[in-house]
């Protein structure tokens, strides 16, 4: 469940310049930490503790290396990770370089079928008292 509280604020532009608005923050963020993520896998799994904490690091080098040689990595039911770089547009061909018309790379995450179906079931209440 993901809970939020209710903040104001007075808009200091546009059509509600100085009017008080109201919006949902969240409450706090929840982060399921890697001792948790590698205790649970060995909960599901005839893995050793060292093995999965092992095969975690392994990941994140191998994923780091792809993306740095601008290869996308497909994690299975997790999804994709790609990396996108925009370009701006330019008004002539010799206009077009790396340091005046590329914009920083990106990750992008394209997640499967399972984990859009996850976000489907997230529960959310907002907190009108506080």
């Amino acid at each position: 469940m993901i809970e939020f509280f209710i903040r104001e604020r007075v808009q200091p532009l546009g059509t509600r310049k100085g009017q008080t608005v109201y919006y949902a923050m969240p409450k706090g963020t929840h982060v399921l930490e890697n001792e948790t993520v590698v205790r649970r896998i060995v909960q599901r799994t005839s893995l050793a503790a060292g093995d999965v904490a092992n095969t975690l690091i392994s990941l994140e080098e191998i994923v780091c290396e792809a993306l740095s040689n601008g290869d996308s990595v497909e994690l299975g039911r997790l999804g994709t990770i790609s990396i996108i770089v925009s370009s701006k547009m330019m008004d002539s061909r010799e206009e077009v370089t790396v340091e005046d018309a590329l914009n920083r790379p990106k990750l992008m995450y394209h997640p499967t079928k399972p984990m859009l179906k996850a976000l489907g079931k997230i529960v959310m209440r907002i907190d009108h008292k506080g």
